[in-house]
């Protein structure tokens, strides 16, 4: 008995110390971004960093407006969200209540490798299969919002349809039976009573494709066009803010370099107001 409580006490002291070095190993990510990211805002000019529209590094006065990438990155990740998220959450919904137990042997594994391929794979697939279909059958030069937003909404699927089909599969059974024994069909019961049960999870994933989506660098650089410039033509390239710190971070140097990571702090805090949204969401539905 005495050995047991020692082994519980002891487990005890390992998630604590796995949890304390998660929360340090944020904490010092943050410390850094914001000390060398922040001064480099100020000495730019809030404005001038966020709302200008001119990014040339090389000139001389230099400037580094990053609002062309701002915009870009929120336009390939609505694109992802349109493509993706409702492919997504239908597919988690037949896995979960409709698929046959022969098929799900096989797709499950089919989703799971999606999530495993790496970005590059993704970039080399876009580069040579979905770039000529798009220049060919669209329009534009293939390099695009539209081709960007189509690939990031395969590649978030993975996330979403799993975590998604997992909060629906913990739905319990009683609110299933109970929704058939009141004369509700099998359809109408999943969708207007499993799903919206499962809601806090299906937010979940989708806050979490989002976030995968904003954060892709390699295959966005390979497909987007890599033009730093404001657009509303979804057939366009663009820039987006992870490109802009990969393509540059090599050779930058100075104020240049503290303006790179300065823009990882923009998407930094863009993914903390999601995830606080989340939360506060959540908690609404709670309380209501």
């Amino acid at each position: 008995m005495k050995r047991k409580k020692l082994m519980e006490k002891g487990m005890q002291g390992v998630f604590f110390i796995s949890a304390l070095a998660s929360i340090i190993a944020v904490a010092l990510i943050c410390i850094f971004m914001f000390a060398r990211g922040v001064p480099a805002i100020a000495e730019i000019g809030v404005f001038d960093f966020l709302g200008g529209t001119s990014w040339k590094p090389t000139d001389v006065p230099p400037s580094f407006g990053i609002l062309p990438m701002i915009v870009g990155s929120l336009y390939v990740t609505a694109g992802a969200i349109l493509v993706g998220v409702p492919i997504g959450l239908l597919c988690a919904i037949f896995m979960a209540r409709f698929c046959p137990a022969w098929l799900y042997k096989f797709l499950k594994p089919m989703v799971n490798l999606l999530a495993g391929i790496p970005s590059i794979i993704y970039g080399f697939f876009g580069v040579v299969v979905m770039v000529p279909f798009v220049r060919e059958h669209i329009g534009g030069p293939g390099k695009s919002i539209l081709t960007a937003s189509l690939l990031l909404g395969i590649m978030i699927l993975p996330t979403v349809i799993g975590i998604s089909e997992s909060a629906l599969r913990a739905v319990p059974d009683m609110y299933y039976e109970g929704s058939l024994a009141l004369g509700a069909t099998h359809e109408r019961t999943c969708f207007k009573v499993i799903f919206p049960a499962a809601r806090s999870g299906v937010l979940a994933a989708v806050v979490l494709g989002i976030g995968r989506a904003i954060g892709e660098t390699m295959a966005v650089i390979m497909i987007a066009g890599n033009q730093p410039r404001l657009t509303a033509d979804i057939l366009q390239g663009i820039r987006t803010m992870t490109a802009n710190i990969v393509l540059e971070m090599g050779y930058s140097e100075g104020l240049h370099q503290e303006a790179l990571i300065a823009t990882g702090v923009v998407l930094f805090v863009f993914i903390l107001i999601l995830n606080f949204s989340l939360s506060a969401l959540q908690n609404r539905k709670k309380e209501a």
